[in-house]
């Protein structure tokens, strides 16, 4: 089926359209899923627990691709909608080769403060010892990191989401088989899961590079770029809010796991751990139809389709509520089984992880919604709402609310306070959705 940005969605072609975006972010996921099961069975619980403890500050390090990514495609995508496709290609150019120099500023403050920033978060000994190891190792792959991020949207912006899921899956298959090679066969331990997964970040950054320089079919190719401020700027000002949002979720992460720490031990951070695993991919859904559906939007409210554009959002939001529900019963059911797959060796850290799972899968039936309409936002170049529902959903309710509720209900609180933060997050974004329909006419 072949789907322009400029045709009408119905339903099916939506969904069409949205997939290889979905299996994208899921299989992005999987790659730190990956990493945790054969760390965690083959390593040990420390450097497992090492692992989930230096992993929210690398994703701090790799948003910045997220907001080139998502911010500078809602740009791209209103620019060919208004019908200018030369400015759309200067502008893709642009933010590519910025990000590969941020990229390598980036990785070098990161190396230079890992240490402080793991002692900082309260790692000690062999725990300390192993989030250097790991993180050092994963850094050196950081502007390829970044570029990965930042392609996933490109490619649909491109008219080629289909070449993108291929390239993700390149790069997963990468990962699990030199985590299995390295880490199974050969034991190398945590630097061998380590390398496994910058070598896979390799691939998904540098082949999408080559084949954007080279002449392609797609809708966007890399050229020279005139420096333009004021668009970098516009870019990182719509991408804020996938900025802020992954920002915030590995700040919230670290305060998880110093307050897990406090209240359950080493344990809990390694449960916690199986949670967030499990999470990435199934808000990697959303994610990814969030991702899917961006560059449409962008496209029809650059060309002042409002028809389309409520037509589009009635469809989304339909779909992200019939997703909703399916996760809730997925994650209930496959509790067992996929805490056991991480540990199953550990049977009191098995009940633990159990009684995180059955609370904490309620909070499936709310993110979507804010994930989405942040995504919404972006794509109408209104990057300071789609902030604001970001900041809130984060750094404000998910915060509060591990803060608090551990007070009350001790560690159960901790893994109920991420469902009453989605819930709050789901209503703001219904409000600011209810609010801006005049002002967007969809």
């Amino acid at each position: 089926m072949n789907i322009q940005l400029s045709d009408h969605f119905t339903y099916k072609k939506l969904l069409h359209f949205t997939l290889p975006s979905i299996f994208m972010m899921i299989f992005t996921s999987i790659y730190g899923v990956v990493d945790g099961f054969f760390v965690s069975n083959f390593v040990g619980k420390t450097s497992f627990a090492a692992v989930n403890f230096i992993m929210p500050f690398l994703m701090i390090l790799g948003a910045v691709g997220f907001m080139f990514g998502t911010g500078g495609s809602a740009l791209i995508s209103k620019t060919m909608g208004e019908g200018d496709d030369k400015k759309a290609q200067s502008l893709f150019s642009l933010f590519i080769y910025v990000s590969i120099i941020c990229g390598i500023i980036i990785a070098a403050l990161g190396i230079a403060f890992l240490r402080p920033v793991a002692v900082l978060l309260g790692a000690q000994d062999t725990m300390l010892k192993d989030c250097i190891i790991y993180g050092k190792i994963i850094l050196l792959a950081l502007p390829a990191f970044l570029l990965q991020y930042e392609f996933q949207s490109f490619f649909v912006t491109a008219g080629k989401p289909q070449l993108g899921l291929i390239v993700t899956i390149a790069s997963g298959v990468t990962n699990m088989v030199l985590d299995a090679l390295l880490v199974a066969v050969f034991s190398l331990g945590l630097p061998g899961a380590a390398a496994a997964t910058a070598f896979s970040q390799v691939v998904g950054g540098v082949i999408p590079l080559l084949y954007f320089f080279r002449p392609n079919s797609s809708l966007l190719r890399l050229t020279k770029a005139k420096y333009d401020g004021q668009a970098i700027l516009k870019a990182c000002t719509n991408g804020s809010s996938e900025l802020m949002s992954n920002i915030s979720m590995s700040l919230v992460s670290m305060l998880y796991n110093a307050q897990l720490i406090a209240y359950a031990g080493e344990d809990g951070v390694a449960a916690y751990g199986v949670l967030m695993y499990v999470n990435m991919i199934f808000l990697a859904a959303f994610i990814g139809y969030s991702v899917g559906t961006a560059p449409v939007i962008g496209y029809h409210y650059g060309a002042e389709n409002h028809r389309e554009l409520k037509s589009l959002l009635k469809k989304s939001l339909n779909i992200i509520g019939i997703l909703s529900v399916a996760m809730l019963i997925a994650a209930e059911v496959l509790a067992r089984p996929l805490a056991a797959v991480y540990v199953g060796y550990d049977p009191d850290l098995l009940n633990l992880t159990l009684r995180g799972f059955v609370i904490f899968s309620f909070s499936f039936l709310f993110a979507g919604i804010a994930i989405y309409g942040s995504s919404f936002f972006t794509a109408l170049n209104n990057g300071l709402v789609s902030a604001l529902i970001s900041f809130l959903r984060t750094m404000v309710f998910q915060i509060a609310a591990v803060l608090i509720f551990p007070l009350i209900w001790g560690i159960d609180g901790i893994w109920g306070s991420i469902v009453i933060a989605e819930l709050m997050a789901a209503l703001v974004t219904i409000l600011f959705l209810m609010g801006m329909k005049k002002k967007y006419h969809y």
